[in-house]
Order: C-alpha cells, then structure tokens, then sequence
C-alpha cells in the first residue's frame, strides 16, 4: 500500500501507530514494536511510505487496519534513508573526523571557486569579495550542481583545480564548492558518495557552503569548513582589506606615539646615566686625583720654601751672632771702650785741678 502517512501515534508501549490515505480513501495501520523495520525513527506525518504487510479485522471497532512488516520510504523520506546510511558509513571510515580538518589560510591570495556560473551563488560570492577585498583572485571551475551527473561532475572539476593548483607557481590557496538554497531533491549532488571522497581527497582546503542555514549536506561534513549560505562562505575566506587599513593606519599612529615617547624616555635615561657616569669615570677619578696631587704639591712647595727662608734667617742671625764673636771685632769693641775710658780718665784730672 503507497500513500501518506497522517495521525502518527507512538505510544509507550513502544507500538505505533497511524493512517496511510490516497487521495481515495484512508487505512489504519499499526507497527508493533517488534517488528523488525529499518526506517521505524523516520515515519512521520505527510511522509510518503510503501508498506507491505497483513490486512486483519479490528473487531472491537469493526474495521480493518494493516498491521505492518516492511516500511520503505518514498520521495523525501527516501532520500532522507540514503543520506542517514551514508552519513554513518563515512563517519565511520573517519571522513567526519575533526583531526583531518584543515584551518583555513589567514589571508588567502587565490580561491578557486566550483560552482554553476549562472547560479545565485557566484553572483554572492563575488558581491562579497569586491566590497570586502577586491584584490582576492577567484579562479573559477564552472560545473553543474544540480542532476543525476552532477556530483561526478564537480568531483571532476574539483580534482582538475587541485592539478592546475600544483602546476602553478602562485597555487590556489583553497576551494569553494557553493550553490544556492533549493529542496532536498535540488541539493542532492552534494550527498553523493563520490563527491564527499572527492572533497576528502583534494590537497586544497575546501569550504562548503550550499544551500540555507538550515540545510546539511554531506559535503558539510566532509569538508574542512562548513558555511551556512555562500555570502557567509565569502566573508569567512576574505579579509576586510578597507577596514584592515583603518587598523593599521591606526596601530601605526600609535606605534608613531609610543616610539616618540620611548625616545624620549631613552633620551632622559641615558642623560641620567651620562651624569652618573660622569661622577664615577676612571677619567674623573684621575682627574680629581691629579688635582689632589696637585694641591699636594704646592702645599709641600709652600712649606718647603717656609723651611728654606727660616733656616735662612735662622743661619743670617747664626752669622750675625757668629760675626760679633770674632776676635778681631772683639778686640775692636774692646779698642773702643778703652777709648771711650781714656777720654773719659784724661779729662778728669783738669777737673780736680
């Protein structure tokens, strides 16, 4: 029986149960809890289901309800089975797994971009690169995103990028693999095995950014960085060159101001340390020590002539002293006296006469 599912009830007793309805007529069905079903989590209301199993009688209400053996589900609901299944089997082998995933270059030069080049993506993404970094080289891949080849298709362009790359004497610095939003049919590429081994492998780092915000495809896994929409995918991989130079401006005027004021800083202590120096220079201390000298030897100069010209005077009143005891002017003072006395005796008899 194909139809839609309405009126899911899971109860606790871990059966479920629910309708499936055409556009004819409507059956009730139950899935007991023991029936071993692979997609038992994925039922839900409106989703499109073939069930296979047995028509009994509820007797109780006298109606007939299908009890359930095999689910599988159809549309969107199958799609959703093929993404879970391969979703675990690469996770499994590692492909997910945070220690393969590469940063991304802090100032990429050259993106190559693998996209549809009428798509809404492309038109994003270089909206985003001219505003914030004109000088950015995207080189492009253009290839399909949508439809049965389209996952072997970017897989090829994305490894004929990695080649070109590594001829190249400026190699790309990363990939872009984008599109726009679309349903789950839409995005499907990009949840084919081929394609998420493919971005695996690539020897450039590769940023997904498909669809909306609230789409995950596999290659959203895979990939080394994940973005929500292209234009956010274009503001990771480019640096704001406008604002950029505002900060640098900026930092090197302060870097202007704090080398000033380091001068002058320098400048006051190495002043310092000159007087300092200078107080403490072998030079200066030779100096100061010469001048002591110097001073030294005048002192011993000026006493030295003191004891010269006192020992003269002592040996002038020597001499002096030695002069008048000589015998020759003894005898002279002594003539002297004698006739002073004669003079004297020869006018006193005259007197008496």
């Amino acid at each position: 029986v194909e139809g839609e599912i309405t009126g899911l009830r899971r109860q606790a007793s871990g059966h479920t149960y629910f309708g499936i309805k055409d556009e004819n007529g409507q059956l009730s069905c139950v899935l007991f809890r023991g029936t071993a079903v692979e997609n038992r989590a994925l039922l839900e209301d409106g989703a499109q289901v073939l069930l296979q199993g047995g028509v009994t009688l509820f007797e109780s209400r006298g109606q007939y309800q299908l009890i359930v053996r095999k689910v599988e589900l159809q549309g969107q609901g199958a799609l959703q089975v093929r993404f879970e299944k391969l979703k675990r089997k690469l996770e499994a082998e590692g492909l997910f797994a945070p220690g393969r995933k590469r940063p991304l270059p802090a100032f990429p030069a050259r993106v190559g971009l693998l996209t549809s080049p009428s798509g809404a993506a492309i038109r994003d993404v270089l909206h985003v690169v001219q505003r914030r970094n004109p000088s950015l080289q995207i080189v492009l891949e253009p290839c399909r995103v949508q439809g049965e080849s389209a996952a072997a298709e970017m897989a090829k362009a994305l490894q004929r990028l990695n080649q070109w790359s590594a001829r190249e004497s400026e190699p790309l610095d990363l990939v872009l693999l984008t599109r726009g939003g679309g349903s789950l049919e839409d995005l499907w590429a990009f949840n084919e095995e081929v394609l998420a081994r493919a971005v695996c492998g690539s020897a450039l780092p590769v940023v997904s950014a498909v669809g909306h915000e609230i789409d995950f495809l596999i290659t959203d896994f895979v990939a080394d960085i994940r973005a929500a929409t292209p234009s956010v995918a274009a503001e990771l991989i480019t640096q704001d060159v406008f604002a950029s130079r505002e900060f640098l401006g900026e930092a090197a005027a302060q870097l202007r101001r704090l080398a000033k004021r380091g001068v002058a800083l320098a400048k006051r202590d190495l002043l310092s340390l000159s007087h300092r120096l200078n107080r403490v220079h072998p030079r200066r201390a030779l100096d100061d020590s010469f001048q002591r000298l110097d001073n030294q030897l005048e002192d011993l100069n000026r006493l030295a002539m003191l004891g010269v010209a006192a020992r003269r005077e002592c040996l002038r009143l020597a001499r002096q002293r030695l002069m008048s005891l000589r015998p020759t002017a003894l005898l002279a003072r002594r003539g002297e006296q004698l006739g002073w006395l004669r003079h004297r005796l020869g006018g006193v008899p005259r007197r008496k006469l």
